[in-house]
């Protein structure tokens, strides 16, 4: 079930007004529980059993390595290193095989692919059978959460919840299940054991976050993909200009298209009560280098890999060789995360190589802006956002290509055949996304400035907590403003937006 499809608009509804009807905390998680599994059942009904099954080998090493930590306090000292070893093989094996799981569906054919090449390039023939299932939707970011959870039990962080259906429910929750944010076991998993009054500014403020996850969907994402697609699929008939205008959008389709999903998220989860980590912070507008894109953009997942992968790797270690080295790492195994092709990971590559730039550049200007005392003047901080855009923009060429032979295509093509004039058919899309960048960039201007209170958050903060005194204040004396602006984006979406144009880019992954 897709966000922008009319089932998702009949579904919500009938879910909130029945999970607000429910009388114990019990019968409504139970609901929701049943309610996110035929959200997910409805791509493909057998797929339910792999997050199922996730989620029963998850609950059961949690609550193995929570009772051995129990254990552990109070058994004789010469046996505590057999239960460390103990905790340790149940966190491996549990890892081990719900990675086997997301490489068996989503990487097998890629890596039998490339192992027949290496051996032909090696003068041996062998074949091996392409295996044809369908990649289940939201593997990658399930599974991820699961894990995440389990880790954090392993480390004391939390402790494992013994009642099954509640984390069966916070595996599974429908808002977040397929395309994230990847919540955390310490921010959700306590909210399923709180009864949640309906509360009208909560709901108010939830309702405007799915209009402006709509507005960046339906407007932005889908009428810039438009152009897009036109050129990278037939990228050999365009010129450099042509080229370097649909990677230029789709910066913004991604963005669009991703945020958009987000944001639907994480307002349809506050209607019912739930607060979901903000998973986008202005990253195109705003950033100044490559480093602060990634403390904007897809948060979740970037500090996800940094709190599992990159500081179990750096350690305690001082050695910037090996900081850079991790951060790299990091990066080269973001892009296999992302999917099953050679593109992804070139692409985060290049992104891993970039901030190994900005750490040793970074470490030099400290120390000079220490010795000579510089302030970051306005014009820098501008100029800064316009190169860390068309780094980003490159990145992401390879992650739109359709092999690497394309995106080394797209980069010749721009860097020497670029003075034409860009293919221009279809010219009305182009002028409603150049509308609807306007308005993503006036509304992220009032939110990053907070001139006044944003019109995609209303009475409350992005987080979904009351405004202190003053913003409230301030946030009355807008309420016709923030009406009136809701009315006009759903205007927008009703006269402009795109209803054809399929389901989110990020559900692939």
């Amino acid at each position: 079930m897709l966000f922008n499809s009319f089932a998702f608009l009949i579904f919500f509804p009938i879910v909130c007004v029945l999970y607000y009807a429910l009388p114990t905390l019990r019968l409504r998680n139970l609901f929701l529980l049943a309610a996110s599994y035929y959200f997910y059942m409805n791509w493909e009904p057998t797929y339910a059993l792999l997050l199922l099954t996730s989620t029963v080998i998850t609950y059961a090493a949690a609550r193995i390595t929570d009772q051995q930590i129990v254990n552990r306090k109070s058994v004789n000292p010469k046996f505590v290193n057999r239960k460390f070893v103990n905790r340790k093989s149940i966190l491996v094996s549990a890892l081990v095989l719900n990675l086997l799981i997301l490489f068996f569906f989503k990487y097998f054919n890629f890596a039998a692919e490339n192992v027949v090449t290496v051996m032909s390039w090696l003068g041996i023939r062998m074949h091996v059978p392409e295996l044809k299932v369908l990649l289940p939707v939201g593997i990658s970011f399930y599974i991820f959460q699961a894990l995440g959870y389990l880790i954090d039990v392993y480390r004391g962080d939390t402790k494992a919840e013994k009642d099954f259906f509640t984390y069966a429910l916070f595996v599974s929750f429908f808002p977040q299940l397929v395309a994230g944010p990847i919540e955390r076991s310490t921010h959700l998993l306590p909210q399923f054991r709180e009864r949640h009054a309906f509360d009208s500014s909560k709901a108010i403020s939830g309702l405007n976050l799915m209009l402006w996850g709509f507005f960046l969907k339906l407007v932005l994402a889908d009428r810039c993909a438009v152009y897009v697609d036109t050129i990278y699929n037939n990228m050999a008939h365009h010129n450099g200009a042509s080229i370097l205008l649909a990677s230029c959008l789709y910066c913004f389709q991604v963005y669009g298209d991703f945020a958009g999903y987000s944001y639907i998220a994480i307002g349809s989860a506050r209607v019912m009560g739930f607060s979901l980590m903000d998973n986008f912070r202005h990253p195109y507008f705003y950033s100044t280098s490559v480093q602060d894109f990634w403390k904007r953009n897809h948060i979740s997942l970037t500090t996800w890999f940094m709190d599992y992968l990159y500081y179990p790797m750096v350690g305690s270690s001082t050695r910037m060789s090996w900081w850079c080295f991790s951060i790299f790492f990091t990066f080269f195994v973001s892009g296999f995360w992302h999917g099953a092709a050679w593109t992804y990971v070139v692409s985060f590559s290049i992104f891993g190589i970039y901030l190994v730039i900005c750490m040793l550049k970074d470490k030099s200007q400290r120390r000079f802006e220490k010795r000579h005392g510089l302030k970051k003047k306005t014009w820098w901080l501008i100029a800064n956002r316009i190169v860390t855009y068309f780094l980003v923009m490159y990145a992401l060429t390879f992650f739109r290509a359709t092999s690497i032979a394309d995106g080394w295509t797209a980069t010749v093509q721009m860097f020497t055949n670029l003075f034409n004039v860009p293919f221009l058919e279809g010219v009305t899309h182009l002028v409603y996304a150049a509308f609807a960048l306007l308005v993503v960039f006036v509304v992220e201007y009032c939110s990053e400035n907070k001139k006044f209170p944003s019109m995609v958050e209303g009475p409350l903060g992005s987080q979904g907590r009351l405004r202190s005194s003053a913003e409230q204040e301030c946030s009355m004396a807008t309420v016709r403003w923030y009406t009136v602006s809701s009315i006009a984006l759903l205007t927008a979406i009703i006269t402009l937006g795109v209803f054809t144009g399929g389901q989110f880019i990020y559900f692939q992954f």
